[in-house]
């Protein structure tokens, strides 16, 4: 099986709220706010240390019984602005991605660099989502 290294789209960042242990590399985080300054439609985002999917993105990646994930609740909000920025965009309820996995063996891992490492399959499922402004490249493990 062929697994590649995806960098998500950055949506925005950490919001105010988020609960962070910044004592170890990466940073622990126990409680995630997501602040959204602006998305360009992709079902997978991130911020160091952390990615997000949408529900929708969640269920068929638990319908295909991907390895190396759970989920778990995060607070997606927008600021002020975003409305007069994007008009037209509604942001749909997202989950926050917390690969577990083993990169290289597990559907879901992270190398040492904490870099997001996916498996063909869960590359196939996130793209049908969409992707399109992920950065994706091969993983040699």
């Amino acid at each position: 099986m062929h697994y590649f290294y995806i960098e998500p789209e950055v949506s925005g960042g950490l919001g105010d709220r988020t609960v962070i242990d910044r004592s170890s590399h990466p940073p622990i985080i126990s409680k995630l706010y997501y602040e959204m300054e602006g998305w360009l439609g992709d079902a997978i985002l991130e911020s160091f240390p952390v990615f997000i999917v949408t529900d929708e993105a969640k269920q068929g990646l638990i319908a295909a019984g991907l390895t190396g994930a759970i989920f778990a609740d995060v607070d997606v909000t927008t600021p002020d602005n975003f409305r007069e920025l994007y008009p037209n965009r509604k942001v749909p309820p997202f989950a926050w991605l917390k690969p577990v996995g083993q990169a290289g063996h597990d559907d879901f891992g992270t190398a040492s660099d904490g870099r997001l490492v996916v498996s063909e399959r869960a590359l196939d499922v996130l793209q049908t989502f969409g992707a399109a402004n992920a950065l994706v490249e091969s993983f040699v493990g």
